[in-house]
């Protein structure tokens, strides 16, 4: 196996894990908040290290790019820097700076730590308890689509840091945004308009406690895997192309299955292998800078970035399901080894031309994200008696997402603007070669083959199976927007915008499973999966395959929405601001299963959703006092059914080990939201706020799971109501250090205190004769599916971040404690009126250190990470009295990372 920790030798030369400097105008002497280390005119420099570098510049306001406001915003915060204080709405903005002091390598990590956020699987965040359904995600203002088929918004830990200028999240709706805005909108800006040549090379490695050098499973795949890039080694091969394209059907007779199985399976897709010795996690990137002045008024910026991550992680998992209400027997009780290579590659091309007042930005972004995937797990079913089953299984995802944007902010009058965005987004999603297969043990003293593990393919009631599965997602959404403001005095601005996006995505999933026939030999089945599924076995035995999956393969769905609003922002005195507005949004959603085969098939499985909504926004702010405020807000907005879950359609998660198939008979949710909320600016980035918020939603959508064949599927659900109401309160408070000693070294230093706590209840409302709409079901009441009073799923009642950490003033040296802390939350209702399955998150505890040095005229950044210090396991479960069922139970590594960058 090609060993990627074999180009160790790049790790000096690479810049994933250091967010770069704010992308705003920045100085020469550098910007040490964002990592940059300030250089001192020297002609003397020598090779030692210099302690006292030059002080640096204010830091620079953190850049953000947002539809219909994002000159307004940038304005302002020239004038007091405080975005999140100035703006109109409820904001938490992370700046370069912000991100830098977390440590984390992806946007997600770090969004983390904002208050009412919490990060749940792969990089999805939910606000204020609700699920990530409730969350808008937008690059520079624009949307994204998602690669990931159970989702409809984009994994926000796709997106390095590093290229990343600043996040913003807006928790309190404003007409300016789509309607879809439950809990929030984030919106990522990336990096723009550098002032500067820069050149900055870094990279990391580190060490997983439960992984590196750690047993772990894999399989050989190609040699070019490391790379996340398949060599054509999982190309369909010909006879299953040729079947695909041929419109025939499998049951119907005429296809010759054998030559199709005897192309499918061999040692490089379907055999586990152990590795002893799992090698460490590492990264690498580069990020190079530019700025070339066009006149006395106009400049042009050039940014560059490409890094490339390879992350090694072993899970030895406790995985259960129970055959009883009361959760006191197990249908399934297995224990599993999952081992994940994780490889991304992403790259950043960006140009940002100024003239005057005005700014075009041409932003393109690469990102694929690679998983390839071993499991072997050995355990019981109830329905195979006193049987041990092995099942391994092998899979590789792709997925990749490609997107360009324009954007024009442009200042036509002293008071009127103009912004105009148009975008492209492009994102995949393949999974070829899924391999599943199960092999039973009789532990029958008095059968000869009662101590081996036996698969017969389904040939008699030995047991044993073998499937192999192919999927494919793409889709594309282009979207455009044009926004208007005027100034109408300087007190009153009133904004007119119109946005537009067509989404259209199409989803195939072929699922086969091979079996033998009745006479099929006991001794054959005791061969690995290469073995026994080769094709002169296939031929002998004649192996034919089974389409499990005729009936609905391949989907199209579509989403066109239209869009206009109207808003108003207003000082109606000194100290009372109003924002008021109001968004028309027409949408038209539809999945439509597509006919491949020649003879076509009656389908129920559509959805059509055709619903135009009014959606009122309203904030005011009371200045009372000169460091003191109250911000009001009341909105209505709607949250729609992601493709995924309208798709009758099955499908694997690899991140929990769950099946889900949607509901086509979905409809939109919709939100009625108020908030409260005081702040308190004591000093200079320096806060404290405390928010009290309340939800009602009708028609909530609710992951519930359900039994199939005796295999758990998740699927969803409109419950009747529901309502969620909650408190937040953050703080961050600065403390300088001189007065300790008088000691230079304490002369520059401060303590840095950032805390933040949420309190969120949710509750569904679901009386007796409440109705529900489940596609293929004969239940037709909520009670079916839904507890009165149970609460919403994804929301942890308690949600604690605190940082606690000492920085220097002068110079990049920062010391940081991370602590956070989320409460249990319901992932899925339990099947058959079982208790809700329930994750358990618990602390986290990190430590990040970041030291600047220089060495010559040469700016070097180390930095050292933590990461969950406490080794607190991740569980998921369902309880009942005494009783407990594990759906996913295991030991979670503490990760050590060593970083080094150096910027030129």
């Amino acid at each position: 196996m090609t060993k990627p920790f074999g180009l160790a030798s790049l790790l000096l030369v690479s810049s994933a894990l250091v967010a770069p400097s704010v992308a705003v105008a920045q100085n020469t002497a550098g910007d040490v908040a964002t990592g940059t280390v300030p250089t001192a005119p020297d002609s003397t420099a020598t090779d030692a290290v210099d302690p006292t570098p030059a002080p640096p510049q204010a830091e620079e306001q953190a850049d953000v790019s947002l539809p219909g406001v994002s000159n307004d915003i940038i304005v302002v915060g020239r004038r007091t820097r405080d975005i999140a204080r100035t703006t109109s709405q409820v904001v938490s903005v992370l700046s370069s700076a912000d991100i830098a002091r977390t440590g984390e390598g992806n946007i997600a990590g770090a969004l983390g730590r904002v208050t009412g956020l919490s990060v749940v699987g792969n990089g999805f965040v939910y606000v204020r308890g609700l699920g990530d359904r409730y969350s808008l995600a937008l690059l520079n203002g624009s949307p994204l689509p998602s690669p990931e088929p159970l989702k409809r918004v984009v994994p926000l830990d796709l997106f390095p840091t590093s290229v990343v200028s600043s996040s913003l999240v807006q928790k309190s709706y404003s007409a300016n945004f789509p309607g879809e805005f439950g809990g929030g909108v984030i919106n990522l800006t990336t990096k723009a308009i550098p002032k500067e040549t820069t050149l900055t090379l870094s990279g990391s490695l580190a060490g997983d406690s439960e992984t590196t050098g750690q047993l772990g499973y894999t399989y050989y795949g190609s040699k070019s895997d490391w790379t996340g890039f398949d060599n054509g080694s999982r190309d369909l091969p010909p006879a299953l192309v040729g079947y695909l394209n041929s419109g025939q059907r499998i049951s119907e007779g005429g296809v010759d299955t054998q030559a199709i199985a005897g192309q499918l399976v061999n040692g490089r897709n379907a055999l586990i292998q152990r590795n002893k010795h799992l090698p460490p996690n590492w990264s690498a990137a580069i990020t190079g800078t530019t700025s070339l002045e066009l006149g006395d008024d106009a400049s042009l910026g050039i940014i560059a970035t490409a890094g490339y991550s390879n992350k090694w992680r072993t899970r030895d998992t406790l995985q259960q399901t129970a055959n009883s209400v009361d959760l006191s027997s197990k249908e399934l009780d297995f224990q599993r080894v999952i081992t994940d290579d994780r490889i991304v590659a992403n790259g950043l091309l960006g140009f940002g031309l100024e003239f005057g007042d005005n700014k075009v930005r041409w932003t393109n972004l690469y990102i694929r994200d690679t998983l390839k995937q071993a499991r072997l797990g050995v355990g019981t079913r109830a329905t195979s008696g006193s049987a041990t089953l092995q099942q391994q299984d092998t899979a590789w995802y792709e997925r990749q997402l490609i997107d360009t944007q324009l954007v024009g902010e442009l200042k036509l009058t002293d008071a009127l603007s103009l912004d105009l965005r148009g975008a492209f987004a492009n994102s995949k999603r393949q999974a070829p070669d899924e391999f599943s297969f199960e092999y039973a043990r009789s532990n029958d003293p008095n059968d000869p083959y009662g101590a081996y593990f036996i698969n017969t393919l389904g040939a008699n009631q030995r047991g044993g199976s073998a499937s192999v599965s192919y999927s494919d997602l793409n889709e594309n959404l282009w979207s455009g927007a044009l926004d208007l403001s005027y100034k109408v005095t300087p007190d009153i601005s009133a904004t007119v915008g119109y946005a537009v996006t067509d989404t259209k995505r199409r989803t195939e999933v072929r699922d086969f499973q091979f079996r033998a026939p009745s006479d099929f030999p006991t001794a054959i089945g005791l061969f690995r999966p290469d073995y026994l599924l080769q094709p002169s076995i296939i031929d002998f035995y004649k192996i034919n395959l089974i389409d499990t999956n005729e009936a609905n393969p391949v989907f199209i769905g579509k989403l066109l929405t239209n869009a206009g609003y109207g808003q108003v922002q207003a000082d109606i005195t000194s100290k009372l601001n109003l924002n008021l507005g109001v968004r028309f949004e027409k949408a038209r959603q539809t999945v439509t299963p597509l006919q491949v085969f020649t003879t076509p098939t009656a389908s129920l499985a559509n959805a059509s959703l055709r619903r135009d909504y009014w959606l009122p926004a309203a904030t005011v702010t009371w200045k009372f006092n000169p460091d003191m405020q109250v911000r009001l807000n009341a909105s209505k907005t709607i949250a729609r059914p992601q493709f995924r879950e309208l798709i009758y359609q099955l499908y694997f998660d690899p991140d929990n080990n769950r099946e889900f198939r949607g509901n086509p008979l979905l409809t939109d949710s919709q939100l009625y939201n108020a908030e409260a909320r005081y702040e308190w600016y004591f000093a200079p980035e320096q806060r404290i706020a405390v928010a009290a918020f309340f939800k009602r939603i009708d028609n909530p959508i609710e992951t519930f799971a359900s039994f199939s064949d005796n295999t758990v599927i998740s699927s969803f659900a409109n419950a009747p109501k529901a309502n969620l109401y909650g408190v937040e309160v953050e703080a961050q408070k600065f403390f300088p250090l001189d007065t300790i000693s008088d000691a230079p070294f304490w002369a520059s230093r401060k303590f840095v205190a950032i805390a933040n706590y949420s309190y969120t209840k949710s509750k569904l409302k679901v009386s007796a004769n409440d109705p529900v709409a489940v596609f293929a079901s004969s239940a037709t009441k909520a009670t079916d599916y839904f507890r009165d009073g149970a609460p919403l799923t994804g929301q942890s009642d308690h949600i604690v971040n605190l940082q606690l950490g000492m920085e220097d003033k002068d110079t990049l040296s920062q010391q940081t404690i991370l602590f956070s802390y989320a409460s249990k939350r319901v992932t899925s209702r339990g099947a058959a009126l079982q208790p809700d399955i329930i994750e358990e998150p618990g602390i986290q505890l990190d430590f990040v250190a970041r030291q600047g040095i220089r060495i010559r005229d040469i700016e070097t950044e180390l930095k050292l990470e933590v990461r969950n210090i406490t080794g607190t396991k991740y569980k998921e479960y369902q309880q009942n009295g005494e009783n407990r069922i594990f759906y996913n139970l295991y030991d979670r590594g503490t990760i050590a990372t060593l970083g080094l960058s150096v910027n030129f």
